[in-house]
């Protein structure tokens, strides 16, 4: 059973994509510049601020500065200009020239990070660098009073970057429990969650035995429709209850939502080597990405492969009942 494809969103995994990739990080690069030429005007209405807009573009679309850009806007100029490059040569001399314009841009850390590293280790450095060259541009008092408005404010987006980056290197590192501080206090920092830090914690969470702190972090976001969302919350029921009434009725949500994921966590089908930069809700491309975040939370809880597979069967026979057989009520 499927999601209509009226309600279908194609969504951007933001915590997936490379230096090189377009986007919702090109997005940014227009946000950027539209607020550079605002900078210090005030308008009535947004209607007002619009029609500004109109009048100062150029034909091409593009928005001329009312001033010289500052060494720190120039090098994240240069950043917008990597993101849409190719080829790792040319990204990491844009990043490198980025540095040595502005010594505190994080988002060229980040790309010498995913392209310039020849290791984990090197990757944990630069993306190191990066938060520290973040938190040094953003300054104390940013991290004060917009606790809970990151990412809003794109000047805090390229230290969220370095950040997240450094958490998944850091887990993969092993050392998982300071990669799960990193991701819970950027959700305190941003608890909109743009970059969908969420679905990476989840899964870390569970994996670790922290379920009590995974059982709060699902019921924050309660209602997300994710696949990512609902089988967490089944899995954690599982774990929890074993195959009971209230686990069994989430699996089958889940199912229904996203029928795709049980054969990629049962090893029916096999994961691409590269993820997809972006997903639909409730098709494949969304199991896949859910699959390699969760498959070893699911192969370390014992006995929820086999839930699964069983539940999976009796979903696909009567998809309009209840979840019944000989191991489930």
């Amino acid at each position: 059973m499927k999601r209509k494809d009226k309600d279908k969103e194609r969504l951007p995994i933001i915590q997936f994509m490379s230096a090189g990739s377009s986007g919702k990080r090109l997005t940014e690069k227009v946000m950027a510049e539209v607020g550079r030429v605002l900078e210090g005007r005030e308008f009535s209405s947004v209607e007002e601020m619009n029609k500004f807009l109109e009048q100062v573009m150029t034909p091409e679309g593009k928005i001329p500065l009312s001033r010289e850009r500052t060494p720190e806007e120039k090098a994240q100029d240069l950043i917008y200009d990597a993101w849409e490059m190719e080829d790792k040569k040319s990204r990491i001399r844009l990043a490198e020239q980025a540095l040595e314009l502005w010594p505190d841009c994080a988002d060229a850390y980040v790309i010498l990070a995913e392209d310039k590293a020849k290791s984990l280790e090197e990757a944990k450095e630069f993306y190191e660098r990066g938060v520290r060259a973040g938190e040094r541009s953003l300054g104390p008092e940013t991290f004060e009073k917009q606790a809970g408005h990151f990412w809003g404010i794109i000047k805090t987006r390229p230290y969220m970057r370095a950040r997240a980056g450094l958490a998944r290197c850091l887990w993969k590192l092993g050392q998982r429990s300071e990669a799960i501080d990193h991701l819970q206090d950027m959700l305190r920092l941003n608890p909109g969650d743009n970059q969908g830090l969420r679905y990476e914690l989840i899964n870390w969470l569970l994996y670790e035995g922290r379920d009590k702190e995974a059982r709060a972090l699902l019921n924050s976001y309660k209602g997300d429709p994710t696949a990512f969302w609902l089988y967490s919350e089944a899995l954690w029921l599982f774990r929890h209850e074993g195959p009971s009434n209230r686990a069994n009725r989430a699996l089958k949500e889940a199912m229904e939502e996203n029928d795709f994921v049980p054969s990629y966590l049962l090893g029916k089908k096999k994961l691409p080597r590269h993820l997809p930069e972006a997903y639909v809700l409730g098709e494949e491309s969304e199991a896949i990405v859910y699959a390699d975040l969760a498959l070893e939370v699911w192969r370390h809880t014992p006995g929820a492969r086999e839930w699964l597979a069983t539940s999976f069967f009796w979903f696909n026979l009567f998809p309009r009942l209840p979840l019944k057989n000989a191991g489930l009520k």
